[in-house]
């Protein structure tokens, strides 16, 4: 491609990230920032249809890097996960266990700053595994422990990029695919802009996927291929456990199942066993988040609002009773009563439904399009939501170019609008975020060609 046409394809998207550095602080400037949000995104589209089968992969690097670099100096106004990052990397340096100690414990009253005074949910104690904690620790050796931490991420997702190129070029399709990835307005604000650890999940899956993939990929896959895919998936997990979902799939997909999550769970457990530990079993702050997080699941929110309109609850407390009187060991049953109110039962529903997605997702052959197809089911069947979370689907889906969750990579940032101004989020944000989504979800189908 040209590099006049690549010139003309892009510029608008780089003065789109170049009007958000300039507004600098998004949460003050709602109407400016969504302004230049859909800007973007537009800008975004035009790009991507130019460049798609005509970019070269040196040109698509080049671009991101420098859409990354703009977005780098961003505030976290948007997100401010990135606050307990730097004070997970502090703690750990300092010596504290971060799975024990809330940042509002007593113990930890000398390390108290600006930022602990800015960083929400400070009650809780941290959800991040140990390979993320690893990272917040070495940016926290640095003066500029927060650019720190997102200079690594972007650096880390930056390779991530250059892997989803040469996973395009191994599948035989135009690396211009990449792009739909690589240049997405969402992913470079979450990753450069409010430095999400999710980053790091990305290139972990995508260079799991690309093992998996082989050269060519009908060849058998050798065991050097299988043991660093079994590597990389768990440092995914290690990162964020999430990804711990896809071990059986992609342990078939390896065809050698039983080295490859042998391997794989060894890792993980060698890690996890001393937080495990340490907690006397769940970390206290996974608990908290696995319980009390709710926040823009699409089909959460409606389920729990059916839930609570019929008499659900009394029903189920009702079938408790019988089986609580009839069997005598009302000790045993009395602890079940607790999980028994809407959210609650309607995370339990949808808990079941993801199994289902899970066991139908050990049938697929294609590793791509099932890491495409898991990773969305997860984000439709979770209780919360946040923009971020659709980095671990997006790459998948640049490829497949499926235009339902390409789509909602634009839509999703409107959920910002309930936390930095006073709009309610439900039910006119969710319906603009979901209904959307939804129909072109359905009109969309995974599918590499």
């Amino acid at each position: 491609m040209g590099r006049r046409r690549l010139l003309t394809a892009v510029l608008p998207l780089v003065a789109a990230h170049t009007g958000l550095v300039a507004v600098y602080d998004l949460g003050r400037a709602p109407h400016l920032t969504f302004l230049l949000l859909a800007f973007a995104f537009g800008s975004y589209l035009w790009a991507g249809r130019r460049c798609e089968s005509r970019a070269g992969a040196a040109a698509i690097l080049g671009v991101a890097a420098v859409l990354r670099l703009l977005l780098l100096p961003l505030p976290p106004t948007l997100s401010d996960d990135i606050l307990r990052y730097g004070w997970d990397g502090k703690l750990v340096l300092a010596g504290f266990n971060p799975y024990l100690l809330s940042p509002d414990s007593e113990e930890l009253a000398a390390l108290r700053d600006e930022r602990w005074q800015r960083m929400p949910h400070r009650e809780v104690a941290t959800v991040y595994p140990p390979l993320a904690q690893a990272v917040f620790s070495v940016a926290s050796l640095l003066p500029f422990p927060l650019l720190g931490i997102k200079i690594l991420l972007t650096c880390a997702e930056l390779l991530g990029c250059w892997l989803l190129i040469r996973l395009a070029g191994r599948l035989g399709l135009p690396v211009g695919r990449s792009v739909w990835y690589c240049w997405n307005p969402l992913v470079t604000i979450e990753v450069a802009g409010m430095g999400h650890v999710d980053a790091l999940v990305v290139t972990a899956a995508i260079a799991t996927v690309l093992l998996l993939v082989g050269r060519p990929p009908k060849v058998s896959r050798s065991w050097s291929s299988v043991l660093s895919a079994a590597a990389t998936s768990a440092a995914a997990v290690l990162v964020k456990l999430v990804p711990a979902v896809a071990l059986p799939m992609w342990a078939r997909q390896s065809r050698r199942p039983v080295l490859f999550l042998a391997l794989a769970g060894v890792l993980v457990s060698v890690v996890m066993l001393p937080v495990f530990v340490s907690t006397g079993g769940v970390p206290p702050g996974l608990v908290k988040f696995g319980v009390s997080w709710e926040f823009n699941g699409p089909l959460f929110e409606p389920l729990a609002w059916a839930l609570s309109e019929v008499p659900a609850v009394e029903t189920v407390k009702g079938a408790l009773d019988f089986i609580k009187d009839r069997s005598g060991n009302h000790q045993f049953w009395n602890r079940f009563y607790h999980f028994v109110y809407p959210e609650m039962m309607a995370k339990l529903l949808l808990a079941a439904v993801f199994a289902g997605i899970l066991v139908v997702s050990l049938r697929e052959k294609n590793p791509v399009l099932g890491t495409g197809r898991l990773f969305g089911g997860l984000v439709i069947c979770s209780a919360t939501v946040y923009p971020w979370y659709l980095l671990s689907v997006l790459p998948w889906a640049a490829l497949a170019r499926h235009r339902g969750w390409l789509s909602l990579s634009a839509l999703v940032q409107l959920s910002y609008l309930s936390q930095i101004t006073d709009l309610p989020h439900l039910p006119w944000l969710f319906l603009a975020i979901w209904l959307p989504f939804f129909w072109l979800w359905w009109r969309s189908k995974w599918s590499i060609d």
